[in-house]
């Protein structure tokens, strides 16, 4: 699955989600994860009420099962909802990406959620799919 997270330094999830520069992607299994980008943001990011700025990084999101951020206004995380992407926010802002990506291998490997597991099972069967329309 992909993960997301809103950062201002690559390091943390220290970033609001309207407001974040860098949204660092991973795809993570039970094997471990990767890095697969980041997608970066510029001009107007603090613009209170600028709905506008939201559509780049939630079209960036489309194929990302998590978000983690510091913070999110309640219209993004609706919107990001819809897109069946689930924001988290982080405990503080000194919270360590790899250290909720170690987290989330280890809870893929051991008994994730049932939303998580709904979400895994979903994105395995559309997996399937793709591999036989091939």
């Amino acid at each position: 699955m992909k993960v997301a997270f809103a950062t201002n330094d690559m390091v943390h999830i220290n970033a609001h989600f309207g407001w974040a520069p860098h949204l660092a992607i991973y795809e993570v299994s039970t094997d471990g994860y990767q890095p697969l980008g980041t997608v970066e943001f510029e001009k107007n990011l603090k613009e209170d009420g600028n709905e506008d700025k939201l559509v780049p990084k939630i079209e960036a999101l489309s194929d990302c099962t998590i978000v983690y951020v510091s913070a999110i206004g309640g219209s993004a995380a609706a919107r990001l909802i819809r897109k069946k992407v689930t924001p988290i926010k982080a405990r503080n802002e000194e919270e360590q990406i790899t250290e909720i990506l170690d987290n989330l291998v280890k809870t893929l490997k051991g008994n994730p959620p049932p939303w998580l597991r709904k979400v895994l099972a979903t994105e395995s069967a559309k997996n399937e799919f793709e591999e036989e329309a091939k």
